[in-house]
């Protein structure tokens, strides 16, 4: 295990929590509050911490999986923690583990919260807790990769670790180009919703709080009805953005290289769009015929909101008829495509299950036939399914875990389910206690850290924080 580039990039990382501590300052200053002297000294302390820390840069610059999946999951902690000081010494979320419970949910981008009234905040806090989403979106350590020259090649290993889905590689060349090109596009997609949303005049604050919860498809609001306040414009505006981040990020590369044939042969982004047309209709025709008075914009909003894991609401879809709650549930399993800023098991994931089991039935018809799976008319390699097939185990068992643990509390099942699922899938939102217009602040201590757990699990794919508490990984080989 290389400690030394481990400590370094941990370091760098405390080194961007504070220089990204500057931006919420600026607000405070802005808006006259006095926690613009809380936000420049942790700016301060974290940027002479992580200057200290990587004052020196290690000789061995070796990196491999094993460091890269610590080192992320290492990473996410500690800014886990550097990005909850604020809300505990402002007094805008005093006790400790509320406070790392939602910057958690805003790095990770799931949005859950423990807050009971969000407007009651200071505007800074209000903008941090916001920008987290922006930050933990894309990821702070492909963030790194595209400033800092660190261990050439190697650090493909940081990005795999961090990114989500099945299979990540290399759009260009270099690993460094990849991460800026990926940034670049990212922040494209965010100026642009938000100068939708200030044609649509919502007002500058409140336009990029939002834009930066989509981007990141967090979902923290700055008003406690979330959406349902702001225009049809806005709200239609943002559907758009809330799928056009639920997209593997591929496909813009190749609209960019004008690469039409191949981003448009993408089949996990066929099937992405296909299950939303799908799902929201399906929803609007229970919701008619059941009587509900739910326009389309509003499931259209609520289903994009939901499959993309952003957690934004216009409407309280824990009132909507079961069969509709259901697909919901359904939508926050599937998730979004890999390599996007979306949460959920991702679209690939499921098309790989889908064709693993319609070959295995073919083979069992026809056991002398031999059928390879593809994806995008390639084949998919028998790592990627043995991979893809363990992280649905792992899944399965952290699921079955944190609910066990959660029914002690007390609470219904749907809730206790929800909650659940809502975290593990970076989702946001659940049902009954924990819907639309709930939140996570009657779990006990003990159910919050499982939370936590799993919001860190969920963005990170699972893995990273398994090796992490895994004593072989610390085990010296030989």
């Amino acid at each position: 295990m290389n400690y030394g580039i481990i400590k370094y990039i941990v370091g760098s990382v405390a080194k961007i929590v504070g220089a990204a501590m500057l931006l919420p300052f600026a607000v405070a200053i802005i808006y006259s509050e006095r926690e613009w002297l809380i936000f420049l000294l942790c700016a301060l302390a974290f940027g002479a911490a992580g200057w200290v820390i990587t004052r020196k840069k290690p000789k061995n610059t070796a990196f491999f999986a094993r460091e890269g999946f610590v080192t992320v999951a290492l990473s996410w902690i500690v800014m886990s923690v550097l990005g909850a000081v604020p809300f505990v010494v402002s007094g805008a979320i005093p006790n400790v583990v509320d406070a790392l419970f939602e910057i958690v949910s805003g790095f990770t981008t799931t949005g859950s919260s423990i807050l009971t009234d969000v407007e009651a905040l200071p505007r800074s806090i209000l903008f941090w807790r916001s920008f987290s989403h922006w930050i933990g979106g894309m990821g702070v350590l492909v963030f790194i990769i595209a400033i800092l020259p660190m261990a050439g090649g190697q650090n493909i290993y940081l990005m795999r670790a961090e990114s989500t889905g099945p299979s990540v590689g290399k759009l260009v060349p270099k690993v460094r180009n990849t991460a800026v090109l990926l940034y670049s596009i990212y922040t494209a997609l965010t100026l642009m919703q938000l100068a939708l949303l200030l044609i649509g005049r919502v007002p500058v604050f409140d336009a990029f709080c939002l834009a930066f919860g989509t981007a990141g498809t967090g979902g923290f609001g700055v008003l406690g009805d979330s959406f349902a306040s702001y225009s049809a414009f806005a709200q239609n505006a943002t559907t758009l953005f809330m799928l056009l981040f639920g997209v593997n990020f591929n496909f813009y590369f190749f609209i960019i290289s004008r690469r039409f044939k191949t981003a448009f042969a993408m089949e996990e982004v066929r099937w992405y769009f296909t299950i939303y047309v799908c799902a929201s209709a399906a929803i609007a025709l229970n919701l008619f015929f059941s009587g509900s008075f739910v326009s389309l914009r509003e499931v259209l909003f609520q289903t994009s909101s939901v499959m993309t894991s952003t957690g934004f609401a216009s409407a309280d879809f824990n009132l909507w008829p079961s069969f509709s709650r259901g697909l919901m549930i359904m939508l926050m399993f599937t998730g979004a495509c890999a390599g996007s800023t979306g949460g959920g098991m991702k679209v690939s994931r499921f098309v790989i299950y889908v064709k693993t089991v319609a070959k295995e039935i073919r083979q069992l018809a026809h056991p002398r036939s031999v059928k390879l799976l593809k994806m995008d008319g390639k084949p998919i390699e028998h790592e990627v399914i043995r991979i893809v097939n363990v992280y649905l185990c792992s899944f399965i068992l952290v699921f079955a875990g944190s609910f066990a643990i959660i029914l002690l509390d007390g609470f219904d099942l749907t809730t206790s389910f929800t909650a659940v699922a809502a975290t593990l899938n970076n989702i946001g939102p659940g049902l009954n206690m924990v819907g639309p217009t709930g939140n996570f602040a009657e779990f006990s201590v003990v159910s919050k850290l499982v939370f936590i757990f799993d919001m860190l699990a969920g963005r990170l794919e699972i893995f990273p924080m398994f090796m992490l508490l895994s004593p072989a990984t610390w085990r010296r080989q030989g």
